[in-house]
């Protein structure tokens, strides 16, 4: 059985940040933090597992104020946004959202933003865990383009759950509830300026709540609670069991430079033969020729329940030959299963095809399975 006999504890400091919900997150009770994008971020607060059934039940709020954002102005500002993504945005709406990938010049995976369209002229992008703001700086100062990129005073909360919506009608009217999947409306709540989008990261009916004034962060997270209480809201945290089990990717665990997103079955985000140019546009077009050779898949692992997220990638035996690894995986209470994804060379990628596994805790066997697990709504990004 997997385990951590002990607890490590995090040195909290200047160096990392703290976000506008901190205090309220801690008052609330939270069990453990990590950091990301270098800021302290909730794990978990009751317990995972617990934290899942509150998911999957009802309604949670959580802190991912760590999804720092990007701002790009200017008068070049959408031609430079197309530069960054192999995307085609040419048909993206104000009030729009749009899940990308960020392409180096060789094809790999930089981040997997959410792009909001505020204006014609004004951007944000999302972020999963990287230093984005830098790259951008970076290809700004060669791109020959009227830009101005920053970090602007945005948080993010998201509230995830079936009961979701009933929170935010409560907070924001009849309304909102019509609000399509994958847009945005600008608002405020608890008096300060928020931006509300129909995404989530959870596999489940979800908000984004973006505050533009870190000075609300209290008011707004115990609005949000209190508003919440009727329908046992419960603060929570982004939950592996849960976008496991969804087919969610997670940046740096399940795709890093080093992935292409033709491995990772992400072509759907690609135009390539848009007249746009773009970063990588010339690699990825030789990756579409040529094809790949290893594809990200499902696996049912067999063995004792998973405790613990594993923090290494675990190797994939074949005949005695490494043919792949598992990126990330976890119990599933709910189905009763250790489900993992895994990168797998394209030969042994076949379903039902067993593999081993070598775990922490010694060889399992590895069933190549479909994707997601399990599908109780939309989940694809749009």
């Amino acid at each position: 059985m997997t385990t951590i006999e002990t607890q490590p504890k995090i040195s909290f400091g200047t160096r990392i940040h703290v976000s506008p919900f901190f205090n309220a997150t801690r008052r609330w009770g939270y069990k453990s933090y990590t950091t990301y994008n270098h800021m302290f971020m909730p794990a978990f607060f009751e317990s995972p597992e617990a934290d899942f059934w509150k998911l999957v039940n009802d309604v949670t709020l959580w802190d991912v104020a760590g999804e720092r954002q990007v701002e790009i102005t200017g008068p070049d500002a959408a031609r430079f946004v197309q530069y960054l993504t192999p995307r085609d945005l040419s048909a993206c709406k104000i009030g729009q959202c749009k899940y990308l990938l960020l392409t180096d010049n060789e094809g790999g995976i930089l981040n997997d933003p959410i792009l909001l369209k505020l204006g014609d002229d004004h951007f944000w992008l999302s972020l999963a865990d990287a230093d984005i703001l830098f790259w951008a700086r970076g290809v700004a100062i060669h791109a020959g383009m009227d830009v101005k990129i920053g970090e602007p005073d945005v948080s993010p909360l998201q509230i995830q759950g079936p009961k979701a919506t009933d929170v935010m009608v409560a907070l924001l009217g009849a309304g909102i509830a019509d609000l399509a999947y994958f847009r945005f409306i600008q608002t405020t709540l608890a008096g300060a300026p928020v931006i509300v989008s129909r995404t989530g990261w959870s596999g489940e009916r979800g908000y984004e709540v973006f505050l533009r004034d870190s000075n609300y962060g209290d008011a707004v997270w115990e609005t949000i609670m209190e508003a919440g209480e009727p329908f046992e809201i419960a603060p929570a945290a982004p939950n592996t069991i849960r976008r496991i089990e969804a087919g969610i990717l997670s940046y740096g665990a399940d795709m890093t430079i080093k992935n292409n997103p033709f491995e990772i079955n992400l072509e759907r985000l690609l135009d390539l033969d848009q007249d746009a140019d773009f970063i990588g546009k010339t690699s990825l077009k030789q990756i579409a020729a040529e094809g790949v050779r290893r594809r990200l898949v499902g696996l049912k692992l067999s063995g004792s329940p998973i405790i613990s997220p594993n923090i290494r990638r675990w190797p994939i035996i074949r005949d005695g030959e490494t043919v792949g690894d598992v990126t990330s995986a976890i119990y599933s209470p709910r189905m009763e299963a250790n489900l993992a994804l895994a990168i797998l060379s394209v030969d042994a990628a076949e379903l039902g095809q067993e593999l081993m596994v070598e775990t922490v805790d010694g060889p399992v066997t590895g069933t190549v399975s479909p994707l997601p697990f399990h599908q109780k709504m939309q989940t694809a990004q749009a």
